[in-house]
Order: structure tokens, then C-alpha cells, then sequence
């Protein structure tokens, strides 16, 4: 009897510690299901398409939502009902700033839990008088629909890989002290990211070192930081109308184009614009496509491919 008494001692004893450690394996599971809903409860929304881009190759994987689909055009933007409540429902804002964002500013009073990354923290911004002044940069300004003033200096900085690398570096940065949880996923999408921002770098800095001085002509005046930083010259023309342009106008550009050696104008993909198609038949000069990035795709190497078509056009522009 006292053998079969101690059996089923060690049987009940067996059975209760069974029982413990199913309750605490199903407790491991259940913190760690509650960490992963954590993870991925979290809803990151970045304004327009640079940042979202540089947002995406920092977090992967985890989504991230865009406030301005990529064919619409940020300057001037007018938020919607949509993009409230998109920014209402956020845990995480990012934004590049300098200004170019002025539609947020009715968006965000409503979240007061809303965490904002400003992508061009501690980037000290270019002006439209400092680029003057300098002369590195030569803008003809003239009152027109098409010319867009900042504030706050010019708010183009995602067109030099060298400015990217610190706005990655700020969302990178930014994302890891608001969501720590996945601070391992952040790190390691940042790093390689910014490590291919600066191999980009590497290529623009070689392949245009022997053309330092070029002049390129352009109508969006989107690409003074690049220019400045590879030693080049570009020449912005503003204030032409899009519609019953005068030979006068004509004229000017041309003599502009001449004054200055320009040997092909460079246009954003996808525009049609009768000025430039008009003046490039009057020089018969060669078109060329330079995108400023602000429409286009959504996977986060579109910024790489799109910047290396930068690149060739600028080499034909300056060879």
C-alpha cells in the first residue's frame, strides 16, 4: 500500500508541475503575441514620396503610410479629410521640413500623441539669397506661377546623397527612440541604407569631378544643394509663362543658354511643357530628363535608380 501511495505522490506531483509549466509556457507565448501586436500596432506616416522612401528603407518591412500619393504635387498642398485622419490615427509623423509641409500644420493640433521625426534636423538650409550672393548657383527669378518660395531656405535637400545620408540618419535616429521595440529592425535598414547613399556619393563625386563649373538650365530650381555639392552651376529659369510666351521670352532663354554654354536642357520626366519644347526647337538643343524625386514609385531603391539617371543626364549636360 505505501508503494502504491508514493506512485501516485510522484504521479500527482509530476502531473502538477506538467500543469505549471504548460501555464507558463502559454504565458511566454501570450508576452511575447502581446509584443509582436505591439510592433505591430504602431502606424508611421511620412508626408511625400523622398521621405517616404528614405522612411521605408529604415523600417522594412514594418508598413508606413504616405500622407501625399506620388502624382500629386507637394508644393502647395492642400490637406484632405483623408490625410486627418491618416495623421490623427499616427503614432509617428515623418516630415522633411524647411517649410515645404505647410499643410500639416492644420493636421497635427489633434494628435496630441503624435511623435514627429523632422528629416532635415541640424541641416543648415540654402537660401535663395545666400545662393546669390555665393554665385555657385545662378537663379533668374521673376515673378511667375511656377516659382515656389520657402521661408524657411530651400527645402530640396534628399537631391544631394550626402544631405540623405543625415535626414536616414534623423529617421533612423527618430523611429528607434519613438518605437524602441524595434530598434534592431531600424538599425540595421538604416545602416545599409545610408551605406548605399554614400557608395551614390562615391559615383557622383568621381564621375563628375572633371566637369566641375558646368552650367545646367532648368524650370524647377530643385537642384542648388547637388549642384553645390559637386562643383556645379545651376541656372533656374522662372517667371516664363507656360502659356502665349513672346519671342521676347524666347530670346531671353536663348541668349541665356548661349551666355552660359548650355549644351542640353534638362526637364522633369513626364511634364510636358510647351516652353521648353518650343525653346529647345528654336537652340535646337537636345532634351534631357533630371527628376527632383517628388512623384514616382514606392519601393525605397526607386531613390537609387532614379539618381543615377540624375547622373547621366547631367554627365551629357556637361560633357
Amino acid at each position: 500500500m505505501i508503494i502504491i501511495f508514493v506512485s501516485l505522490l510522484m504521479w500527482r506531483r509530476s502531473l502538477l508541475t506538467a500543469l505549471i509549466c504548460l501555464a507558463t509556457l502559454g504565458s511566454l507565448v501570450s508576452c511575447s503575441q502581446n509584443r509582436q501586436d505591439t510592433k505591430e500596432e504602431v502606424k508611421i506616416v511620412a508626408t511625400f514620396l523622398p521621405v517616404y522612401l528614405f522612411t521605408r528603407g529604415v523600417t522594412g518591412d514594418i508598413p508606413v503610410e504616405i500622407l501625399i500619393t506620388p502624382n500629386k504635387e507637394v508644393h502647395d498642398y492642400q490637406a484632405t479629410p483623408g490625410n486627418a485622419r491618416t495623421v490623427a490615427e499616427a503614432n509617428i509623423l515623418v516630415k522633411n521640413g524647411l517649410g515645404i509641409e505647410e499643410f500639416l500644420e492644420k493636421l497635427i493640433g489633434g494628435n496630441s500623441q503624435l511623435t514627429q521625426i523632422d528629416a532635415s534636423e541640424g541641416i543648415e538650409p540654402l537660401s535663395e539669397e545666400e545662393d546669390e550672393e555665393e554665385g555657385e548657383h545662378e537663379h533668374h527669378h521673376e515673378e511667375g506661377e511656377h516659382e515656389h518660395h520657402h521661408e524657411e531656405g530651400d527645402p530640396h535637400v534628399w537631391l544631394d546623397p550626402v544631405l540623405a545620408q543625415k535626414q536616414v540618419t534623423n529617421i533612423r535616429d527618430g523611429l528607434i527612440a519613438a518605437n524602441p521595440a524595434n530598434e534592431e529592425t531600424y538599425r540595421t535598414n538604416g545602416d545599409a541604407y545610408i551605406a548605399q547613399l554614400q557608395e551614390l556619393d562615391r559615383e557622383f563625386a568621381a564621375k563628375l569631378a572633371s566637369v566641375k563649373g558646368c552650367k545646367f538650365m532648368v524650370f524647377h530650381d530643385a537642384f542648388a544643394y547637388l549642384a553645390q555639392r559637386y562643383g556645379l552651376e545651376q541656372i533656374a529659369i522662372l517667371g516664363i509663362p507656360e502659356e502665349n510666351m513672346t519671342p521676347a521670352d524666347i530670346q531671353k532663354v536663348l541668349k541665356l543658354a548661349n551666355t552660359n554654354q548650355v549644351k542640353v536642357f534638362l526637364a522633369e520626366p513626364g511634364v510636358e511643357d510647351k516652353r521648353l519644347e518650343q525653346i529647345a526647337k528654336e537652340s535646337g538643343l537636345p532634351v534631357e530628363t533630371l527628376d527632383p524625386l517628388e512623384s514616382g514609385e514606392t519601393d525605397p531603391q526607386y531613390y537609387f535608380r532614379v539618381m543615377k539617371q540624375n547622373l547621366a543626364s547631367l554627365e551629357k549636360a556637361c560633357k
